[in-house]
């Protein structure tokens, strides 16, 4: 978890983080960290899709495993 952390109170689904939590495996603040960081990655994941077609790349795979 982060260096700083805030205390927060939140109303939620009480079935929705019940299953988050039997899929994640973990306890409840746990859950919630994962599912903001897979939030934040999906963002992103989003945001490089708006770029593709716009962006030249050009990479040697063979060079790049030797």
């Amino acid at each position: 978890m982060a260096d700083t952390v805030k205390k927060i109170t939140a109303n939620l689904p009480a079935e929705l983080l019940s299953r988050a939590q039997r899929t994640t495996g973990l306890g409840i603040t746990e859950t919630l960290v994962a599912g903001l960081e897979e939030l934040e990655r999906s963002r992103k994941r989003s945001a490089l899709r708006q770029l593709r077609g716009r962006v030249k790349f050009d990479l040697d795979l063979a060079s790049t495993r030797r």
